[in-house]
Formats: C-alpha cells, sequence, structure tokens
C-alpha cells in the first residue's frame, strides 16, 4: 500500500524550496553623513575667503585691467552660494532608481534606491563654467563666434549632466551622459585648438601661460564626467565620496586657478586693458536726451 505522506515528500525534496523573504521590497537610501556636509562647509568657507581675496586684487588695479578680476571674483561667489545650499540642505534632491533583478525560477524582483542628487551643484557648474571660459578665451584672444560656441557647448554639457543624473531608467540616463561627452569635446576643441593657436599669434610669454593653465583645466575638467560616471551614474561610491571628489575638483579649478590666473597675469607687461563703455560708462554721445528741443525748433 502507497503511503501518502511518504509520496507527497519525495516530490516536494525534488523542487526548489519557496524564498522566505522577497528581495527587493525594502529601499537604499544613498544620503550624505556628517563627514559629506562637513566638506561642504569647509569648501563654503575656501570660496567665500577666495572672492574676498579676488574682489581686494579687482580694486587694487584700474578698472581698465579688472577683466579677469571680476570674472574670477565671480566664478568663486556663484560658488559660494551653491556650497552654501548643499551644506543647509537647500540645493539637494532625490533621485527614485528601480534595480531590475532577474530570477531564473522565480518572478523578476526589484531594488528601490534613492540617491541624493546636489542639483545646486549643476546651477553652480551652468553659471561657473561658462564665466570661467571667458577668463581663457580673453586671455587666448579667441574671436566672438569661437567663444559663443564654447559657452553653449558648455551649457549643453551641464544641461545634459543634470538631466542625467534624475533620470530613472538607465539606458536614458547613458544617453543624456553620452550627448554631455559630445559636447564636451567641442570645449576641448575650442581652447585646446582654437585658443592655443590664436594665442601663440601673442607673446610668447601670453602662449606659454596660456597652454599651461589651459591644459590644467582641461585635466580638471576630463576628471569631472568620470567622477560622474562612478558616482550618479553607476552609483559604485558612496555619496560621501562624490562629495570629497567634486569638492577637490572644485577648488583646483576655480581658486587655485583664480589666483594662479590673476597672478600672473598681473606681472604681464602687455595686461588687457578696456576702454570705453567697461571703464568709462556711456559717454555723451549715444545717451538720451529728455527734454531739449530739436534743433531749428
Amino acid at each position: 500500500m502507497i503511503d501518502p505522506v511518504e509520496e507527497l515528500k519525495k516530490h516536494t525534496s525534488d523542487t526548489l524550496p519557496m524564498p522566505t523573504v522577497i528581495p527587493g521590497n525594502t529601499p537604499i537610501y544613498q544620503e550624505a553623513s556628517s563627514t559629506g556636509n562637513r566638506a561642504l562647509w569647509v569648501v563654503f568657507v575656501i570660496m567665500l575667503l577666495s572672492s574676498l581675496a579676488f574682489y581686494v586684487m579687482a580694486f587694487r588695479v584700474p578698472v581698465q585691467k579688472r577683466l579677469f578680476h571680476i570674472l574670477t571674483a565671480f566664478i568663486t561667489t556663484f560658488a559660494t552660494m551653491s556650497y552654501y545650499a548643499m551644506a543647509i540642505g537647500d540645493g539637494v534632491g532625490s533621485n527614485k532608481i528601480l534595480i531590475k533583478h532577474t530570477q531564473k525560477h522565480f518572478p523578476d524582483t526589484y531594488d528601490t534606491v534613492y540617491r541624493e542628487v546636489y542639483w545646486a551643484r549643476y546651477v553652480d557648474w551652468s553659471l561657473t563654467t561658462p564665466l570661467l571660459l571667458l577668463d581663457l578665451c580673453f586671455l587666448a584672444g579667441l574671436n566672438g563666434a569661437s567663444i559663443l560656441v564654447a559657452v553653449i557647448a558648455d551649457l549643453i554639457m551641464i544641461l545634459t549632466g543634470l538631466f542625467a543624473a534624475f533620470q530613472v531608467d538607465e539606458s536614458p540616463k547613458w544617453g543624456w551622459y553620452a550627448m554631455a561627452c559630445i559636447a564636451y569635446l567641442v570645449v576641448v576643441y575650442q581652447v585646446a585648438l582654437n585658443g592655443r593657436q590664436t594665442a601663440k599669434a601673442k607673446d610668447q610669454k601670453t602662449a606659454t601661460f596660456y597652454a599651461a593653465i589651459g591644459g590644467f583645466t582641461l585635466i580638471l575638467w576630463t576628471v569631472y564626467p568620470i567622477i560622474w560616471g562612478i558616482a550618479d551614474g553607476s552609483r559604485n561610491i558612496s555619496v560621501d565620496g562624490e562629495i570629497i571628489a567634486y569638492a577637490v575638483l572644485d577648488i583646483l579649478a576655480k581658486p587655485v586657478f583664480g589666483f594662479w590666473l590673476l597672478v600672473t597675469h598681473d606681472n604681464f607687461a602687455s595686461s588687457a586693458s578696456i576702454e570705453g563703455f567697461w571703464a568709462h560708462g556711456l559717454g555723451k554721445e549715444g545717451t538720451l536726451r529728455v527734454g531739449d528741443d530739436d534743433e531749428g525748433a
């Protein structure tokens, strides 16, 4: 006689056990800790002090020679505001990411990841990187058309990076990332090729300095998308690691760049001097006159 209990044991022993816990139900939160927040405050102070120093340096030269000082001071001023916003929690959002896990014997499961995205950083970059490009372009003496192309490509690079950071699906995210990299290559072309050729037409000292500071800037800017790829992109480093990596890059690309530019350029005998509206405002010609009678009236 067949024992039904024994038969049931035989059949159930050949099947895989059902999981007692279904994976993917607990959300994963990737957020900054006190370490990352302290790093934001440190960079805020560095940017603030650098801005004050640049404004002091600007007032020590005639207004005709303040172009680079003002542009550079604005760079660190916007960065100061950005880091203050991030440090107090006003410049940060959260991106919800769904990660699919394919199972062979069971239905697919999903992990839900909430990662902090510091959108204030992208606002900062959209304002400071064009100003930094203007510093380089004016130093080289690039024409207006090349400057416009470089600035627009730079803005496209920053905006597509922002869209990628808040993208939920993986494929569109890397599509935005690819667009940002293409735009960056346009910037590289204008700065490294056109800019260097134009600078060579000026004196040797300016050409050598432009090659050095331009190369320094492009090396730093090349590291930014690498950090983005392993941080916001693939999430292989923590939010704290992302903050610290960007902090180091921002300090090098803004205050260090600024002091190097201004100190070196101020020592040039033929430093740029701008007259006209920049130095003197609107003259008598071209001003509006209210209440004057027409001639011959």
